[in-house]
């Protein structure tokens, strides 16, 4: 089961084949209405009425959830669509349309959100806007669910996150845990070469970095932190060259999956 079929059956939408899913404590089939009333859900295909205002969606939804008018206006002004929300949908971009979804998902005040990619391919501002709400939306003690292909943004959002590949859970738990139990850790050393440049390079090409990178006279090398070899590592660097800055930078998601899905694979 993938992941779309995952949050069908997570909504309600579908009934799982085998196995059992529960929401905010409660067995979640097809006939429980009461607890889909406590869920807000957008999926990652736009699903509204694009002839439309976005002020009409909303204010459709609102008459089922018994939403007051005020509600619709915070909600647009919030997702900064009061001043498009009388034009049609079909006129809206991507992102615009996305805000639209997640205000609706919104009207009923649920203590779970359920997102489906729902930042993929939104242009810079509605992603950053959208983060904010999801972060505000947790904060309130409230549940957020979200699929996405973005580790960085599971990464920045996410209290806890799980890994599938072809239907299967891999691994999960919280993002800093899986780093320190999958990932690396590293050490950045910004440095201004003292000697030429062809003698500077071979020393660091003979530490084998995993990255190297060069802004102006300042030379970057990222190097696995390893206790055993780190200080002899420095020291060799400081031979032919002078160290401006050392940080150290732990591992992404993205190396943990790597790592998670590497042993895994049959």
């Amino acid at each position: 089961m993938g992941k779309t079929s995952t949050i069908r059956v997570l909504t309600g939408l579908s009934r799982a084949t085998k196995g059992s899913c529960r929401i905010l404590g409660e067995e979640m089939n097809p006939n429980n209405r009461q607890i889909r009333q406590k869920i807000g859900v957008v999926f990652e295909e736009p699903n509204l009425y694009a002839r439309l205002s976005g002020r009409q969606n909303l204010q459709f939804f609102a008459t089922l959830y018994g939403v007051k008018k005020s509600k619709i206006e915070n909600l647009l002004d919030e997702f900064q669509l009061s001043e498009t929300g009388n034009k049609p949908v079909a006129n809206y971009s991507k992102g615009m349309k996305q805000r639209l979804l997640i205000c609706r998902a919104l009207l009923g005040d649920p203590e779970m959100l359920i997102l489906d990619e729902p930042t993929s391919g939104l242009d810079l501002a509605s992603v950053e806007l959208i983060r904010s709400h999801i972060r505000s939306f947790a904060k309130q003690g409230k549940t957020v669910f979200m699929s996405t292909h973005s580790l960085e943004e599971a990464d920045e959002l996410c209290g806890r996150v799980a890994f599938m590949n072809h239907g299967k859970i891999i691994a999960e738990g919280d993002p800093a845990a899986l780093k320190l139990r999958y990932g690396k850790e590293y050490v950045q050393l910004e440095l201004i070469p003292t000697v030429p440049l062809a003698e500077f390079w071979h020393v660091v090409d003979a530490l084998q970095p995993i990255k190297t990178g060069q802004d102006g006279k300042v030379i970057s090398v990222l190097i696995d932190l390893t206790e055993a070899t780190l200080g002899r590592d420095i020291d060799r660097l400081r031979t032919v060259g002078r160290i401006l800055r050392v940080h150290s930078q732990e591992a992404s998601l993205r190396e943990v999956f790597k790592s998670v899905l590497g042993g895994n694979r049959t």
